[in-house]
């Protein structure tokens, strides 16, 4: 792996596969962070910043590099820092990926409650997590290290509960599975190496900023009308913009004025209807794809 690279670039180390990769590639273009060429992904790339760099890793080996220092900055979940036990700084929730990981047992299992499981297998993915999970509440158990298809490992006899990420529940439920106790809520993250947080602050910050504003801007709207003066307290009420809808003059029109506002995208269909019968008209609603405050 390249190791040595200007002290004022930085790093980013993104996921090379799995669920969460094409979103946060999808995040850093909506950001304004775009990767440079369009061939085969490499294991190191440039973006269109030259200040910035990608390292494409797998999620659960990103923290590791993060608090070693081979990256600066990396987007994964909380579960793969949790596992790993990295010491990162967690700078931004992303909002998305979000996952629970739960210990969970078959239906027609008696137990009720963590405790109950001393002495017993667990079959795992994240066999550091389980076991500080049991270690907590003072349980010895068994652990079961697995690759993949966890939830099966009760009906084939190799453990008694599993731990396993969930995100819906619809694998639990198909597989005749009941969570017993939630372990950890997962996300998907930005967590920065300590010392470049420092070392590397107006970079990092400038990156914090651009994530930040498309993190802002989902499911939010961007509406403008016209409304006539003698109807603007009636639009104002309500209109629930975020800080308060911006109101200004219209050329050549001093009986009208433009409102400007930021609405969250639910809320837009019922809203039209009554922005109309309080007066509003000339009403455009835009997409917004970031926010920065």
């Amino acid at each position: 792996m390249e190791s040595s690279r200007p002290s004022e670039r930085v790093r980013l180390a993104v996921p090379n596969k799995g669920r969460i990769a094409e979103p946060i590639l999808e995040l850093l273009e909506r950001s304004g962070l775009h990767v440079a060429g369009s061939g085969e992904r490499r294991l190191i790339v440039k973006t269109l910043d030259p200040g910035v760099e990608l390292l494409f890793a797998r999620p659960i080996d990103i923290p590791a590099y993060v608090a070693s220092g081979a990256a600066d900055l990396g987007i994964t979940g909380l579960d793969m820092v949790g596992e790993r036990g990295a010491a990162v700084d967690d700078l931004l929730d992303l909002h998305f990926g979000e996952a629970v990981l739960v210990l969970a047992v078959l239906e027609e299992s008696a137990i009720t409650d963590p405790a109950q499981l001393a002495g017993q297998r667990i079959a795992t993915e994240f066999p550091n997590l389980t076991a500080k999970f049991f270690a907590e509440r003072g349980v010895s158990v068994e652990l079961v290290p697995v690759a993949g298809a966890c939830e099966l490992a009760p009906h084939l006899g190799i453990a008694d509960a599993i731990v396993d990420l969930s995100s819906s529940g619809t694998t639990l439920r198909t597989n005749r599975l009941r969570v017993v106790a939630e372990v950890l809520r997962s996300s998907t993250r930005l967590i920065g190496n300590p010392a470049a947080v420092v070392s590397k602050a107006a970079k990092v910050g400038e990156l914090v900023m651009a994530l930040e504003s498309v993190v802002r801007a989902r499911g939010q709207c961007y509406l403008m009308m016209n409304v006539d003066r003698a109807h603007l307290a009636e639009v104002e009420e309500v209109l629930p913009g975020l800080g308060g809808p911006t109101v200004m003059p219209v050329a050549s029109h001093d009986d009208l004025v433009a409102v400007h506002a930021v609405v969250a995208e639910a809320e837009v269909y019922g809203l039209i209807p009554r922005l109309k019968r309080a007066g509003a008209k000339d009403i455009l609603v835009m997409s917004i794809e970031r926010m920065i405050r």
